[in-house]
């Protein structure tokens, strides 16, 4: 919990290995924010119970004092994960929060000079008086709350750590809410902190393509909570995707312990985005069509004997799977191992054989169905 006490300049930070990292999944808030895109009530509680199942512990269902459908979802939903909505400092929204039945409620504020001045038009004592007094009601509730420090990583340090002596929370996030920070930028500001950063969560977004970096970054510091969505949906460039900081985080020598169940992770992804119809490029990293696809002469032959030449990682370790493209661009290297695999001696006549059938097919062949075509070369 955050007391309000004053408490002397020392940065606390925990050990990565020493507890259990917490993700809060926004897609269903977030991916809302673009416009034209709405989610029905069926496919949240799809969404949510997946998300539950994978062993994400929050889950952000939406703004409940602008839409009923949070309230809908949470009367359907038994799941694990905890459920949050978001609520201005404002008693109206934490009542809609609390009324709808989310697990969590979490108030957010704009704590930088710019967005306090500008959105709000109040000083810092009179923000701080307004969270507190807003705090103290939310808890009345008797729910879990978190609060967010809207533009946080722009806020001056002394006033963000003046924010976390004073508010009482189980979380307070510091949000890069208009994605401009840069690695180096987050750890000054989390190491800048005078609280135990495992109390601290962190919300990007990729305007610069560095949510997942930033992420990264955050988590080497010692915070206990990321904010992530899946494929990164969220407004404007998205926010920190959840495959790729779960992906990146386990490829580190001392990995930071997550509670999400990494076997099925691009399998369970791939559901949801069906759930949302969502599409997303052949090129975006770990869940785009393509990202797995092998085609080239070079890429094939190597991979039929060594997939690790020409990946990061093995997708099957995440519940997702490879696949070798066989067809004009596949070379004599490639034709050779089809053979040796179809049992045929891979002579210079039958590999001949081989690339000229692969040319002439209507579209590339996947691994198997180019075996059969090699066991057919006479």
């Amino acid at each position: 919990m955050f007391i309000g006490i004053s408490v002397s300049r020392k940065v606390y930070t925990v050990s990565p290995t020493s507890y259990c990292m917490e993700l809060l999944d926004l897609t269903l808030r977030e991916g809302e924010q673009r416009s034209g895109y709405t989610y029905t009530t069926e496919q949240k509680i799809a969404v949510a119970e997946n998300l539950s199942e994978l062993g994400v512990e929050y889950i952000q269902l939406g703004f409940p004092v602008v839409d009923s459908q949070t309230k809908e979802v949470c009367t359907d939903l038994d799941i694990t994960a905890k459920t949050t909505g978001i609520a201005r400092a404002i008693q109206s929204d934490i009542d809609a929060a609390a009324d709808a039945g989310v697990d969590v409620i979490d108030l957010f504020a704009p704590t930088s000079d710019l967005q306090r001045t500008h959105i709000l038009g109040v000083g810092k004592e009179e923000l701080l008086s307004r969270i507190e007094a807003s705090l103290d009601y939310a808890h009345e509730t008797g729910r879990e709350v978190h609060f967010s420090a809207m533009d946080g990583f722009r806020t001056e340090i002394d006033f963000l750590n003046e924010i976390i002596e004073r508010v009482n929370a189980d979380y307070i996030t510091i949000a890069d809410t208009v994605g401009s920070q840069t690695p180096k930028m987050v750890e000054q500001t989390l190491t800048g902190l005078t609280t135990d950063l495992s109390e601290v969560g962190v919300h990007f977004h990729d305007d610069l393509g560095l949510a997942t970096a930033n992420a990264l970054t955050a988590s080497d510091c010692g915070v206990g909570k990321i904010d992530v969505s899946v494929a990164g949906v969220g407004e404007r460039a998205g926010n920190t995707a959840l495959e790729e900081y779960v992906i990146a985080q386990s490829r580190e020598s001392d990995p930071t312990k997550l509670g999400v169940n990494k076997s099925q992770l691009i399998s369970a992804l791939e559901s949801i985005l069906d759930i949302l119809d969502e599409d997303i490029a052949p090129q975006k990293p770990i869940l785009g069509k393509g990202v797995f696809e092998h085609e080239s002469g070079l890429h094939t032959a190597a991979m039929l004997d060594t997939p690790a030449t020409f990946e990061p990682f093995d997708p099957a370790d995440f519940g997702g799977q490879r696949h070798l493209l066989f067809g004009p661009s596949t070379g004599t290297g490639a034709a050779k191992k089809l053979l040796e695999r179809a049992n045929r001696d891979p002579t210079d006549n039958r590999i001949e054989l081989l690339l000229t059938e692969l040319d002439s097919q209507n579209e590339d062949l996947q691994l198997e169905e180019a075996v059969a075509l090699a066991k057919d070369i006479r």
